[in-house]
């Protein structure tokens, strides 16, 4: 498992997962940056990802919603903050209705990606951001920690494969 160390801040209010690959950092980023990729790892196992809109770019949206074994659906978005491509980018997460609009009963993250150099290939830190200890213990009580453990567990298999054409 490509996951190197996962860590929970109840006082910095973040969540930390690194994983370090085999893949160069562009590999890795491609990944992210193309739909059909990220919707084979974004999501748990169980919950598997569909992405119906991924605009990569600074004020962008991507739209997705997980399915989970019993058929029932929960919708999500990214709204793009920063993006520095092959580098990082930044999202604003949260949780949507099936038609994206926001569902403001549940909170919403600010997620930052790096993708970074190492001696063996490539390294991935995301850091999610939570407004408040009352919303990141929501969020952790859902499953989330272990939902992202999961989604990146399978980051591997998609390295694995070729890269796509562009």
């Amino acid at each position: 498992m490509p996951i190197t160390s996962v860590n929970s801040d109840a006082n910095a209010l973040t969540l930390t997962i690194v994983g370090d690959y085999t893949v160069p950092v562009q590999r890795l980023w491609d990944a992210f940056a193309d739909p059909r990729q990220l919707e084979r790892f974004w999501g748990p196992e169980t919950w598997p990802a569909t992405f119906t809109r991924h605009d990569m770019e600074v004020g962008g949206y991507s739209q997705y919603h997980m399915t989970g074994p019993d058929g029932s659906t929960s919708h999500g978005s990214w709204r793009f903050l920063a993006i520095e491509p092959g580098r990082r980018f930044e999202v604003e997460d949260g949780f949507t209705d099936e038609n994206g609009m926001p569902n403001d009963g549940l909170p919403h993250m600010r997620m930052i990606f790096t993708f970074e150099p190492t001696a063996q290939g490539s390294r991935f830190t995301g850091v999610t951001h939570f407004p408040g200890v009352a919303e990141m213990q929501q969020l952790l009580d859902m499953g989330m920690l272990e939902g992202m453990q999961s989604a990146m567990g399978q980051l591997d298999a998609v390295l694995a494969g070729p890269a796509p054409v562009s």
